[in-house]
């Protein structure tokens, strides 16, 4: 905890700083090709507490509640098109004895934080989705020297694809990455492109601040990849708060 401690002072040193930086993001967003499924978030609360977030009286406790409340604020806009709701088939029973068939949701996915700071968002995601989904880590630093991101942890499973697959069956379809800030867009490209390779159909992207070049390097990890934008041949989303 106190390592997580730490971090969170770092994230909120680091907001503040960027966020001084892009004070015409918006603007800069819009230049992004169209075809990068992008999505920035103008959400009057969200705004709101990216503003707290700004402040020199913000305590790491405070960052690490702002970023929570801000990921559910994000995250109920991304999976509100990546999920859909379906029924489990199994029948139950109100406190009132009247039985009804419970909704659940489809497709499978995993949660994927980006050590240390992803960790900030996770208790979020895992408050909001219905059911419990497994959880891996990737963990990457840039290099001084090249400025290259270099993966120094991973714990996605090796799932063996059955003989004749033409997909990794073992492997969820979507993969919801977190990575606080998008800064070069480095980290987040190296990631997005370790999860496509993993298997998965759809990687969701959710980021509390981001530069325009970086989320435009991160984006295009998708156009280079050749997956399309959201439909059942898989696709790439990245939703971001500012």
């Amino acid at each position: 905890m106190a390592a997580l401690g730490q971090e969170l002072k770092k994230l909120s040193r680091t907001i503040c700083l960027i966020m001084d930086r892009v004070s015409g993001v918006e603007a800069g967003m819009e230049s992004l090709d169209a075809t990068l499924y992008f999505h920035l978030s103008t959400h009057p609360c969200l705004l709101a507490k990216l503003s707290q977030l700004r402040s020199s009286r913000t305590t790491a406790r405070d960052t690490k509640s702002l970023v929570h409340e801000i990921t559910l604020i994000l995250a109920c806009a991304a999976l509100s098109t990546a999920l859909t709701p379906i029924s489990s088939g199994q029948e139950d029973i109100t406190p009132l004895n009247h039985p009804y068939i419970p909704t659940t949701t489809t497709p499978s996915l995993a949660l994927v934080p980006i050590l240390r700071s992803g960790l900030a968002m996770l208790d979020a995601l895992q408050l909001l989705l219905p059911t419990a989904v497994p959880v891996h880590h990737l963990g990457l630093y840039r290099e001084p020297s090249t400025l290259q991101p270099v993966e120094y942890y991973n714990n996605l499973p090796y799932h063996a694809p059955p003989p004749h697959a033409h997909t990794n069956t073992g492997v969820p379809e979507i993969a919801i990455l977190l990575d606080p800030i998008i800064a070069t867009g480095g980290t987040s490209a190296a990631a997005i492109q370790t999860l496509l390779e993993w298997g998965v159909r759809k990687v969701v992207v959710v980021a509390v601040l981001g530069t325009v070049e970086g989320v435009g390097r991160a984006a295009g990890v998708v156009a280079e990849g050749g997956w399309g934008g959201g439909g059942e041949g898989g696709g790439g989303l990245g939703w971001g708060g500012g």
